[in-house]
């Protein structure tokens, strides 16, 4: 089988570039969508609208209702349909961005990505992860192309809260030990293809950033500064992990997010990347690393504040049964699990949730 690599068009971040967006928008239409939430039109979405509209831009302002599923994206698409809107722009976070690639390609339009928080790897990629309107994994949606622009302003980031940012390194530190996994089993990246070595060595690379400069990375964003290892904590968390999963693919880490989404409850006010965070160190558990090994990733948790125990995903005390129905959940088919170079079953996913839970209790 071949090996495949893609990546945005165009991959544009530095403190600013909100100020002055023409330069990078102009080739890709008029007459755009702004598809923000309610918060992130206070935040930077007003004042993009109204940046654009200096510039000569016709904008259609639509607030995006919270849910990255196949509803919103119609009655989206429906507004675009209407405003013979030519291009879309998603400005936020995950759920925002993954549903403003599906309306641009109903709309057969270029897509602009304009990430507000650096919490997740969605904005690069040619494919969303989409949900129910209530909020439990549904599949995802693959795409003929990446994004057209993926802008940054990373001043906009340092300003976003801070556990925004960690929870992009979580989801990050996810890459490389789900890509190596996907190496070992010889299996395909979420691009349905054999790995590059380029893939490969990205995810490695990303993996090396974060445990060379996150702490430095999340100093600067608790000062609301924009330093050197903000740009590179910053361009990991999207542009490396965002290559790394998608060509180098995935494996256990996100099918056990995916899972965690039968579960209700508190658990729900975790962010993508803190469940991500659990998820890995799962992996690592199924994969039965070295204890040294392990240790860095648990360490590496704590240090963050991101979790390593059952409490600290607010289900403690939760029944086997519960763990299954994730476990069952993270193994249907088509999951990246079976990306795994074993087979892993939801009982296996299961055991796992409780073994890092007593393992982090007594180390």
């Amino acid at each position: 089988m071949a090996r495949i690599f893609a990546s945005p068009a165009h991959y544009v971040q530095g403190k600013g570039v909100f100020k002055d967006p023409k330069q990078y928008l102009t080739s890709l239409g008029k007459n755009p969508i702004i598809l923000a939430d309610s918060v992130v039109w206070k935040i930077a979405g007003n004042d993009l609208k109204a940046t654009l509209e200096k510039s000569g831009f016709t904008v259609t302002k639509v607030t995006f209702h919270g849910e990255a599923s196949d509803e919103e994206s119609a009655r989206v698409v429906a507004v675009g349909k209407e405003n013979e809107s030519d291009f879309i722009i998603g400005l936020g976070g995950g759920k925002t961005l993954d549903t403003a690639k599906n309306i641009a390609d109903h709309l057969k339009v270029p897509v602009a990505i304009l990430p507000t928080v650096a919490s997740t790897d969605a904005p690069c990629s040619a494919l969303s992860v989409m949900y129910t309107p209530e909020g439990q994994f549904k599949d995802y949606a693959f795409y003929s192309k990446n994004p057209d622009l993926v802008l940054l302003d990373t001043e906009v980031i340092a300003h976003a809260p801070v556990r925004t940012l960690i929870a992009g390194i979580a989801d990050a530190m996810a890459t490389n030990i789900e890509a190596q996994d996907v190496a070992r089993g010889h299996n395909d990246s979420m691009l349905g293809a054999k790995q590059t070595l380029a893939s490969l060595a990205i995810a490695q690379t990303c993996a090396d950033n974060l445990f060379a400069h996150a702490s430095a990375a999340v100093a600067a964003a608790e000062g609301q500064v924009v330093t050197p290892a903000l740009e590179t904590i910053v361009e990991s968390n999207t542009l490396l992990s965002g290559l790394g999963f998608e060509s180098a693919g995935l494996a256990a880490a996100h099918a056990i997010y995916n899972g965690m989404t039968v579960l209700t409850g508190d658990i729900e006010s975790l962010m993508h990347g803190e469940k991500v965070a659990y998820g890995y160190l799962c992996e690592l558990m199924l994969d039965n690393v070295p204890e040294e090994e392990y240790n860095k990733f648990l360490n590496f948790n704590r240090q963050f504040g991101l979790p390593t125990t059952l409490a600290d995903l607010k289900i403690d005390g939760i029944a086997y049964e519960e763990l299954l129905k994730v476990g069952e959940q993270a193994t249907i088919p088509g999951e990246t699990i079976h990306q795994m170079p074993f087979e892993v079953t939801a009982s296996d996913v299961a055991d796992a949730f409780v073994a890092v839970d007593q393992y982090s209790k007594t180390h």
